[in-house]
């Protein structure tokens, strides 16, 4: 740490740019994976589970069990099988409109890494191109040392390399938690739009049950 900490002095002015969007960066590929991962659920076994309650006609059963869910997928869902006494068109509207509150919570700030990722490239080649004006400019002035035109010109590459490496370092961070968390991101969105249809095409085929469902609930 102590070598990172030197490194970050010597890299000069450019280095405190990178280091706000590093934070910033990192910010949101925490949080985005916190939601992401936490809002995910088995596909399959959720898909199984609503089949079992569907043809069994236990439409309160598969409305609670969406909400023990706590995900996109199950509130989209839940929202469908909640209109289960009303017509199919209202049905799949229920459920659209709930994707249409859901989809874009899952895809939120994701696609800042990509530009947050080329702002801190560009800021270390923005530190390296300064570094290397300055060190080249002190040692091209008539009043330096001559004997000290080699210091003077090491401490301006190194500030200019240092820049360059933490922009890199903080570049290769976000790109990688982009590609880990839009990979993410499109595979709930597939779950949801696999699973929506499927749940619908499950409530049409078997109305007849689910209206027997619904006709008792209302009775009781």
């Amino acid at each position: 740490m102590h070598g990172l900490y030197e490194a970050f002095i010597e890299g000069g002015w450019g280095m405190w740019p990178i280091l706000f969007w590093s934070v910033v960066t990192i910010g949101i590929i925490v949080e985005r994976a916190l939601f992401l991962f936490g809002s995910s659920i088995n596909k399959d076994v959720f898909l199984a589970t609503m089949q079992k309650c569907i043809l069994a006609g236990d439409v309160a059963k598969a409305v609670k069990m969406c909400s023990a869910a706590n995900a996109p997928l199950a509130r989209i869902v839940q929202a469908g099988l909640v209109k289960v006494n009303r017509p199919d068109e209202e049905v799949q509207a229920a459920m659209d409109e709930a994707a249409l509150r859901e989809l874009p919570k899952i895809s939120a700030r994701t696609s800042y890494l990509a530009l947050l990722s080329n702002l801190a490239m560009l800021c270390g080649l923005l530190g390296t191109v300064a570094g290397l004006i300055k060190s080249f400019g002190s040692v091209g002035g008539e009043s330096v040392d001559p004997s000290q035109k080699a210091r003077i010109l090491a401490a301006g590459i190194s500030e200019a390399m240092n820049c360059t490496a933490f922009g890199l370092a903080v570049a290769i961070i976000g790109l990688l938690g982009y590609a880990v968390l839009n990979g993410k991101t499109q595979s709930i969105e597939d779950d949801i739009n696999e699973a929506s249809v499927q749940v619908l095409n499950l409530v049409i085929a078997n109305r007849q049950k689910v209206n027997v469902a619904a006709v008792g609930q209302q009775a009781a």
